[in-house]
């Protein structure tokens, strides 16, 4: 596999694989200490990987989850994907040792744009094209670093679930169950037109390019208000944006909300490494390489879960109908949502009964079940 260019274990990790492990739920950092090589063959020196863990580990006891997060996720799983994951949740840091890595390019911690290169200059837009087979090769070195020789389940969404694909496509033996909920094999034209609509409005805010992190605030802020509406659908602003006054003529709450959504996205992230993102997204096709996407879609060896969401259009259903149907031992399942793309992160109870089907049921949804009788 491509993976050995990148492969480095040191003296220090070695020593985790005979310890038992309780890791606190703070961010934690990873240096890599030879150089990676993106796909694009550029080279990013002393790459830093942010990451958190939650729970125990023991070394090949532990069951591990591992979750990949999307566009502008961090690698704070419990924050972000509450409902799933945490304490008393499906994912549970008391029966699981669970993993998230930020991806390369972010803005929380792993080198990215607002990071140095070798001349010591902050990398802005000169940082180098990244794609989610990088990102996945990314993880796959903290794997190792972190003595990790099996992964239970691996989960992603959107980007994250593009990152799971390539994941298990080129180390198909680590990942025993794998989790894609509203992904696809391939980015779309109308994804791809959709992201370079927002980057448009990055480049142009006239102070994007001047040299600071903080550049093209107000374009990132527009850019994230037109991402908005390919997460959300038009039943979900419908029911959530609506205006019941008749005699309003201005000031309506979905005006308000694009606004709130665009500002609150840029003043937690930063332009280029949503340029850099989005470009990554856009690059995705697990068939680059392996012949066809078909191809490569049948190398995945990890029982596996696709799910789709009805009201999504950004990755509509038959995105991941084509996954199931070209994925050995797969399942798929559906999630009803009026919140479109985003649903994933809102319909967590329907995830969580279709999750624990999967993983615990075998979706043998008629099996014999057993009550306690209650005395008289």
């Amino acid at each position: 596999m491509s993976f050995n260019q990148n492969i480095f274990i040191s003296k220090k990790t070695v020593s985790i694989l005979s310890e038992v492990k309780n890791i606190s739920m703070n961010p934690q950092l990873y240096t890599l200490e030879t150089p990676f090589i993106t796909e694009g063959k550029k080279v990013i020196n002393d790459l830093k990987i942010t990451f958190h863990t939650y729970g125990c580990f023991v070394p090949g006891k532990s069951k591990v989850i591992w979750a990949c997060h999307a566009l502008t996720g961090n690698s704070d799983v419990f924050d972000w994907w509450k409902g799933l994951f945490g304490e008393d949740e499906l994912f549970n840091p008391k029966d699981y040792f669970i993993v998230c890595a930020n991806v390369i390019g972010s803005s929380y911690g792993t080198t990215g744009p607002d990071s140095l290169n070798v001349e010591g200059n902050i990398y802005l837009n000169d940082f180098p094209l990244i794609t989610p087979r990088d990102m996945a090769r990314a993880h796959e070195l903290l794997r190792v670093h972190l003595g990790i020789s099996k992964i239970n389940t691996l989960i992603g969404a959107s980007l994250g679930g593009q990152q799971a694909l390539e994941w298990s496509i080129e180390q198909p033996e680590v990942i025993e169950n794998l989790i894609l909920i509203a992904t696809n094999a391939r980015h779309s034209t109308y994804g791809i037109a959709f992201n370079e609509s927002q980057r448009l409005a990055i480049y142009g805010d006239p102070t994007y390019g001047k040299g600071s992190i903080d550049d093209a605030k107000n374009g990132l802020a527009v850019a994230r208000s037109i991402a908005m509406l390919s997460y959300r659908s038009y039943s979900g602003y419908g029911k959530t944006q609506s205006n019941e006054e008749n005699d309003i003529v201005d000031n309506f709450k979905a005006s308000s909300y694009q606004t709130y959504q665009g500002q609150k996205l840029a003043n937690r992230f930063n332009a280029y490494s949503y340029i850099t993102l989005s470009k990554a997204m856009d690059s995705h096709n697990v068939g680059r390489g392996r012949y066809s996407i078909e191809n490569a879609l049948k190398q995945i060896e990890a029982k596996t879960l696709v799910v789709g969401i009805d009201s999504d259009a950004l990755f509509p259903v038959s995105e991941q109908l084509f996954l199931k149907n070209n994925i050995p031992f797969s399942e798929f399942a559906t999630i009803s949502s009026d919140f479109g793309h985003d649903g994933f992160l809102v319909e967590n109870e329907q995830l969580n009964k279709i999750i624990s089907d999967f993983l615990y049921n075998q979706f043998k949804k008629h099996l014999p079940t057993t009550f306690k009788k209650i005395a008289n």
